[in-house]
């Protein structure tokens, strides 16, 4: 069961890491738009000394991936680092095969900044992180958890596009690359919002000592057994209350239908939940 979660946080890992690649060569690298980040920094790059774009974004990464791994933690990093390699393969080897849009700048700033925003926000909900400036917003989030990590990014990504006008020698590029990174960055709020919305699992089962011990283990979720009484049974069961976030219950209920397929779940819907592997008790 777990081996079956984490292949599929791999496949869409790699379906949102496509999509960013897309992004960047079909839409932005080919029209002189700056992306931001490192992957804005490669595209610079790559215009003024042909050097490719992957290639380049993965040298950048290395010592950033270094400052993840001292305050990151290690699991962070593992993820970071595969999903930076796949990202330079798709970049470089993975999308040349598709078609690049050359007709209209505006259109391509629109389209890929949405190819780009929805690429991240799989990644992210993945855990993972396509590196750059992923890495340096995770890191001011993890010190003002209040801020999001898509106005951090179009904060960091700023700096990016506005060197971009002077590379292109182009004003407009700058201008078009803004609208790229303003879509991207409403793109992720909205959908990482979306998916961190938390619910609240009550689960009867007859094993649920064996449901609370999966959750804890490959989860990383606190589990609550309360005492409850059967209305027409009249027998006491144990039912089992677990936090999770919005993206993690289809994991929770394939895990806890896997363990017992007759088990009764009840979800609730959250309003907010504040503790640990939630949000920050501290204002």
């Amino acid at each position: 069961m777990k081996k079956k979660l984490i292949l599929k946080d791999i496949f869409n890992n790699i379906i949102g890491l496509f999509l960013f690649a897309t992004g960047i060569y079909v839409f932005t690298s080919k029209n002189q738009i700056a992306p931001g980040g490192v992957s804005g920094i490669a595209t610079l790059i790559n215009y003024l000394t042909d050097v490719p774009i992957g290639l380049t974004s993965l040298l950048i990464n290395v010592p950033l991936i270094v400052l993840a791994f001292i305050f990151l933690g290690k699991k962070f990093v593992l993820r970071t680092l595969t999903s930076v390699m796949i990202l330079s393969f798709m970049l470089d080897i993975g999308v040349v095969w598709l078609p690049v849009y050359r007709e209209n700048a505006l259109l391509a700033s629109i389209f890929g900044g949405v190819c780009l925003g929805i690429g991240l926000s799989i990644v992210f909900i993945s855990e993972s992180s396509t590196g750059g400036g992923d890495i340096l917003g995770k890191l001011i989030q993890k010190k003002h958890p209040y801020l999001s990590i898509g106005k951090i990014l179009l904060a960091i990504d700023f700096v990016v596009i506005s060197l971009s006008a002077f590379v292109y020698k182009n004003i407009e590029s700058a201008m078009y690359g803004l609208i790229t990174m303003f879509i991207t960055s409403k793109i992720v709020d909205a959908l990482i919002e979306a998916c961190d919305k938390c619910k609240l699992l009550f689960i009867m089962s007859d094993k649920s000592d064996e449901i609370a011990n999966g959750i804890t283990e490959q989860l990383k979720r606190g589990a609550t057994l309360i005492d409850g009484k059967g209305a027409y049974s009249g027998e006491n069961k144990a039912v089992l209350l677990v936090a999770v976030k919005k993206r993690e219950v289809y994991k929770a209920k394939e895990l806890i239908r896997y363990i017992d397929p007759s088990v009764f779940i009840v979800a609730a819907e959250a309003g907010e939940i504040v503790g640990e592997g939630f949000k920050s008790t501290m204002i």
